[in-house]
């Protein structure tokens, strides 16, 4: 008898046989996916993947700021170390800069503990005020007369600003970190 639902074992043998994988292509290779079968675990993790992608709009900010703060701590550990520059402080002028800034005992580095002391001593304010000042006109003018001497054809444009930033702060915050020591004598060339 004859039933829409049953098959005949020719059926079932003549469709396994069309199946891709067994099928051969012109050249008579068999055709396959050109890839190995994942294991079972590679299938499970691309699977847990797929799930992980966020779906709302909350979900993608939360992905895109996690991203971007692990891009930043990887440039800050970079930049700390010393393997990134940024394009701010590349250039043999710029490394100078910093050598002379971090040879030098500062006055402007010890501002900002005494700015808090004088929260109590409002009479401070406007001493430590000139005397900041007086410190950096001097550390422009030394910086800029050995910026002179030592690259004649180096622009001096953003040097002034490059070094007031670098002398302003605390010397255990710079990026990059100081090479050399306070009284240290500076190398003859920068490259």
């Amino acid at each position: 008898m004859f039933s829409p639902f049953s098959r005949n074992k020719s059926d079932s043998d003549a469709s396994s046989s069309t199946e891709p994988s067994a099928q051969l292509t012109a050249a008579g290779t068999t055709a396959g996916k050109g890839r190995p079968t994942p294991s079972r675990k590679e299938a499970e993790a691309a699977a847990r993947a797929r799930a992980k992608v966020p779906r709302t709009r909350k979900e993608q900010a939360a992905r895109q700021r996690q991203l971007k703060s692990e891009s930043s701590r990887s440039l800050r550990a970079d930049m700390k170390s010393g393997k990134v520059l940024l394009a701010r402080d590349q250039g043999p002028v710029k490394a100078f800069i910093r050598d002379f800034v971090d040879s030098r005992f500062s006055f402007a580095e010890i501002v900002i503990p005494l700015m808090i002391v004088s929260l109590f001593v409002p009479a401070l304010v406007f001493p430590l005020f000139i005397v900041l000042v007086v410190d950096l006109l001097v550390l422009r003018y030394r910086i800029r007369k050995q910026i002179a001497q030592r690259f004649p054809d180096a622009p001096l444009k953003g040097t002034t600003y490059y070094t007031l930033s670098r002398a302003m702060q605390l010397k255990f915050m710079r990026m990059p970190k100081a090479r050399v020591k306070i009284g240290e004598a500076l190398p003859e060339h920068y490259r």
